[in-house]
């Protein structure tokens, strides 16, 4: 049965108790004082309890009959009414399926709890349009990027197949830096992946512990770009997954690092522990980054402006370190905030909770 009809049928089971309850009232506690047989009376005719039964009777069952109808009719009308809200979640609900996402239910009416409903499949909805399309095009770019570097072998394999003269030393090193890089995206990617699907196990990590070994890790790239590396700050302990917190940090730096002035540059590291969570703040001198650019910074494969890669290819990197760092703050339920540095350059604030 549907739910209509059930509510149907309840409604008019109940207003038919409710009769039957009623009429047992006046049985019991009316009719008991009549007596039954002969009343002997000096006037008029005086019913008995016989009497009073049979005359009861017929039209005690024309009320239940007429009860049990309007019940019927009554209870489908109302049936209707409360459940037309369930009729415009459903067919969103069958919109959604079908992969129309963009369709809301936006309920009328008084904000009551099918409103509530009403308004959380909307906000569930969004929600679902917004990371399809995310996913979308994260694939697509995905793709692309991977596509490149295969397209890279290929065209190297080709040419030195058709050159008599090719130096297969020469060759041997193109193709292993190609792969190297193919093999850095992949591992990105899973990294990118596995911190979206929250699966990993948690553990009471501290913070400033995992700063100092990734700048310890990083001293040498920082070498190279002449830029001076320093760490200070307390002890922030929070609840998550060392490897993934480990990975958080070493992007940022390195982001700091390969994104700062060719020469002199400044890369800040600082953890502490406050009353909202831990806080981890990367701060790097550099060019004056564009408040547009700043917006897109977090999204995959976004490299910032295109003077970065010139500036050193080796480390130029997929576009995934912040989008990678973004993922594992959110999969720790913390938050990665962007701020341009005064005078040029980058903030990057992650607030983690503490546990």
């Amino acid at each position: 049965m549907s739910a209509r009809l059930k509510l149907t049928l309840s409604y008019a089971g109940f207003l038919m108790i409710a009769g039957v309850l009623l009429l047992a009232v006046v049985v019991v506690f009316l009719l008991r004082y009549v007596p039954d047989g002969q009343i002997r009376s000096m006037g008029p005719f005086v019913p008995n309890r016989s009497d009073l039964v049979r005359a009861f009777v017929p039209p005690t069952i024309a009320a239940l009959v007429f009860l049990l109808a309007l019940g019927l009719v009554g209870g489908w009308f109302l049936a209707g009414r409360m459940l037309a809200p369930l009729s415009r979640l459903n067919a969103a609900a069958h919109l959604a399926a079908e992969g129309s996402l963009s369709h809301r239910v936006d309920m009328p009416g008084p904000k009551d709890e099918f409103r509530d409903l009403a308004d959380v499949f909307d906000t569930m909805l969004a929600r679902l349009e917004a990371h399809v399309e995310e996913q979308r095009r994260f694939a697509a770019n995905a793709s692309h990027e991977l596509r490149t570097p295969l397209a890279i072998s290929q065209t190297m394999l080709e040419v030195a197949r058709d050159d008599p003269d090719r130096d297969v030393d020469v060759l041997i090193d193109r193709l292993q830096n190609v792969n190297a890089r193919a093999i850095a995206l992949t591992e990105a990617l899973l990294v990118l992946a596995r911190a979206d699907r929250g699966t990993f196990e948690r553990d009471r990590v501290e913070l400033s512990l995992l700063a100092e070994e990734a700048v310890e890790s990083l001293h040498p790239l920082a070498d190279r770009r002449g830029a001076t590396l320093d760490i200070r700050g307390t002890t922030a302990f929070v609840n998550g997954s060392p490897a993934l917190l480990q990975q958080l940090i070493v992007n940022l730096v390195h982001n700091a690092i390969v994104h700062n002035l060719a020469e002199g540059g400044l890369v800040e590291v600082h953890t502490e522990a406050g009353r909202d969570g831990a806080l981890v703040v990367i701060e790097n001198t550099g060019e004056v980054v564009p408040s547009h650019l700043l917006a897109t910074l977090r999204e995959p494969f976004q490299r910032g402006a295109g003077r970065f890669r010139g500036k050193d290819a080796a480390h130029a990197g997929a576009g995934l370190g912040l989008a990678i760092a973004e993922g594992i703050t959110r999969a720790h339920g913390g938050t990665l905030e962007l701020e341009p540095r005064s005078g040029g350059g980058l903030i990057v604030t992650v607030r983690l909770p503490v546990e």
